[in-house]
């Protein structure tokens, strides 16, 4: 059942990036508890008190206080660039962006990219399906104008806006079902799974950390699975 689970996951792999090289035994290796090689993440997970009490985070209590701004530093990226978001829609760009810059559980699926901004990127990560589709009804009445938002924006002020001709629309209207959000958003950095929290097979965005890190075990059974015979992750220019 694993190893199916694992070529499933590898098809997946293949049909998003088409070719990949493969990494180093070492990277391929190193699955837990692990960083990307990225602008604002620490080289290795470390505690941060200020964070929540994370015993284990890949970015400093700093950056996860700038992430709750409407227009952070760290990127410039301007969550109201078609009017003020919804609250309850920002909360899960936010806990999404947490989960990107903070989480040491992500290194199964790490890949190797050529970005002037970062060397890794996660691709593919089985994101719990409720959580997306909490995620697209909190949003569908906020508005956007795009349907991925890694890039295409004008930058010409310095922060995102939208690229000329691109028009404000709700989010349903960009993104017509939970899986055309979170899949399409960040160029497939999620897959949505037909697994639900709890279950140890998908990454939760949402869980209570005074239960400890759900998304522990869903990394190590990853891990296991890859380490066991699956092919190594690869180079994608995007």
């Amino acid at each position: 059942m694993a190893w199916k689970m694992m070529q499933l996951l590898l098809l997946a792999l293949v049909t998003t990036v088409g070719s990949a090289q493969p990494r180093s035994v070492q990277a391929r290796m190193d699955l837990l508890n692990v960083c990307m090689n990225a602008k604002q993440h620490k080289a290795q997970p470390s505690p941060e008190d200020e964070l929540y009490g994370q015993k284990n985070a890949c970015c400093m209590a700093n950056t996860s206080q700038e992430l709750h701004k409407d227009t952070s530093r760290l990127y410039n990226f301007n969550w109201d660039h078609c009017g003020k978001m919804e609250p309850a829609c920002k909360r899960h760009f936010i806990q999404d962006t947490c989960l990107y810059e903070c989480s040491p559980n992500l290194g199964p699926w790490i890949w190797q990219v050529n970005q002037s901004w970062r060397k890794e990127r996660i691709l593919n990560v089985p994101l719990c399906k409720e959580d997306c589709e909490r995620w697209w009804e909190d949003c569908r009445t906020s508005y956007t104008c795009k349907s991925n938002w890694h890039k295409g924006w004008n930058w010409t002020s310095g922060i995102n806006e939208c690229p000329a001709r691109a028009l404000c629309r709700t989010f349903e209207s960009y993104f017509p079902t939970p899986a055309a959000l979170c899949e399409g958003l960040w160029s497939h950095s999620f897959k949505v799974s037909n697994y639900s929290g709890g279950s140890g097979r998908c990454i939760q965005m949402w869980f209570d950390s005074a239960q400890g890190n759900a998304n522990e075990e869903v990394a190590k059974f990853y891990a296991a699975t890859m380490n066991a015979g699956a092919p190594s992750h690869g180079i994608i220019g995007s």
